[in-house]
């Protein structure tokens, strides 16, 4: 699958690659992870592409194959949403679908708050609950220990599995400190503001992005699809491509 690259707001060399032909789908991929590890390995964008859609999958800032600055500015508020907005903007879209997993959901809410871009006509928060939006200080206080003290912790540890995963991405830890630097809460009072078809989808074994049903409380058109797994397991399930169909052919 062809790797393509587009300069962002300021500049930064954003990676993508797409596949399908249809109704365009942009998908973002979570922390530490990239859009072929999240969305393409395990078989989700095949079966959205079989499904009759432009599967389009960026690959954050700081991760995958887009750039990894290390300056400090390069990190303001909201870089990623702002980052989300310029890629919709490239590709010229105005009537489609946008989704994401974990930090890629929570992206997805902050362009919805932001209103910049066009709206799309459904969305899916995936492997996200009420806590990774109203409360994005805690996760980033864990992911700055798993950074800062990258490969001191060991098997038991809780930040061991963390870890261990970005040593498989090959990532680059100071660069995703930066990405910690981003995060911007949304007030549920914002979200309540989000009036527009919303899947919520959860691994049932997954405690670590707050509740499930209180995002969904949130939402006014919000509906709540659990699958198999927890919160480093459930992007690799059959059933969250297939929920993820089930919802945007509805």
């Amino acid at each position: 699958m062809q790797i393509q690259y587009f300069e962002s707001f300021d500049g930064t060399s954003i990676a993508w690659r797409e596949v399908g032909e249809g109704r365009p789908v942009v998908l973002v991929h979570g922390y530490f992870s990239d859009a072929e590890t999240n969305w393409i390995k395990y078989g989700t964008a095949a079966k959205l592409a079989s499904a009759g859609f432009r599967v389009v999958m960026p690959d954050l800032r700081a991760h995958g194959e887009s750039g990894k600055p290390h300056g400090a500015e390069a990190y303001p508020p909201d870089a990623l949403a702002m980052d989300a907005e310029a890629f919709i903007a490239h590709l010229g879209l105005s009537d489609y679908d946008l989704g994401g997993y974990s930090l890629g959901a929570r992206t997805t809410v902050r362009v919805l708050a932001r209103g910049i871009a066009p709206k799309p006509r459904r969305v899916v928060l995936s492997g996200l609950g009420d806590e990774g939006v109203v409360d994005t200080g805690r996760r980033a206080g864990f992911f700055r220990r798993v950074l800062t003290h990258f490969g001191s912790f060991k098997h038991g540890d809780k930040e061991f599995m963390s870890q261990a995963f970005l040593k498989t991405t090959g990532g680059d830890p100071q660069a995703l400190l930066g990405v910690l630097d981003t995060f911007v809460d949304t007030p549920e009072a914002e979200v309540a503001t989000f009036d527009l078809p919303v899947l919520v989808l959860g691994g049932a074994a997954d405690d670590e992005v707050g509740s499930f049903e209180g995002l969904v409380a949130m939402l006014p058109q919000g509906r709540f699809v659990e699958i198999p797994g927890n919160h480093m397991s459930a992007v690799t399930r059959a059933e969250l491509g297939d929920a993820i169909v089930s919802f945007l052919t509805a």
